[in-house]
């Protein structure tokens, strides 16, 4: 395995600033920060919260818009993405993963384990070894 990229120190700020994040969003607005539920309840009209969740999504975006940026020798290999048909069906059957998981990486792996959720554990050991089977995969086809 060749490592391309290795960008330790703003992985680590990164992570630390995802932690942040989460427990501010808990500790001001009592809400998970699960990008896959924060969006469900964005396109959920009944909901009267959806500000915060189009903030949020607003933040998420200008965040990605800033880090291309301002460091892109973090995210060099950003233009080298190209939309072909795996990633679309892969963007597809993780929309359905979510929906079905009711949460993504974000939601169970992040928040969920620092709650000691039982489901989240379970969510969270499910998406490691899926990334891991598909990893393996990709590298046989």
């Amino acid at each position: 395995m060749n490592i391309v990229n290795f960008t330790p120190v703003p992985s680590f700020i990164g992570g630390i600033l995802i932690g942040i994040s989460a427990v501010a969003l808990l500790y001001f607005n009592g809400k998970i920060a699960g990008i896959s539920g924060i969006t469900k309840g964005t396109f959920n009209f009944k909901e009267r919260d959806t500000l915060w969740r189009i903030l949020f999504f607003i933040g998420l975006v200008i965040g990605g818009l800033f880090s291309t940026r301002f460091f892109e020798s973090a995210i060099s290999n950003v233009d080298q993405l190209q939309i072909n048909t795996k990633l679309i069906i892969a963007a597809v059957a993780v929309g359905i993963g979510t929906a079905y998981g009711n949460g993504c990486t974000s939601g169970h792996g992040i928040c969920g384990l620092a709650r000691k959720s039982k489901r989240s554990v379970t969510a969270t050991l499910i998406f490691m070894a899926t990334g891991f089977i598909t990893v393996f995969l990709e590298k046989l086809i």
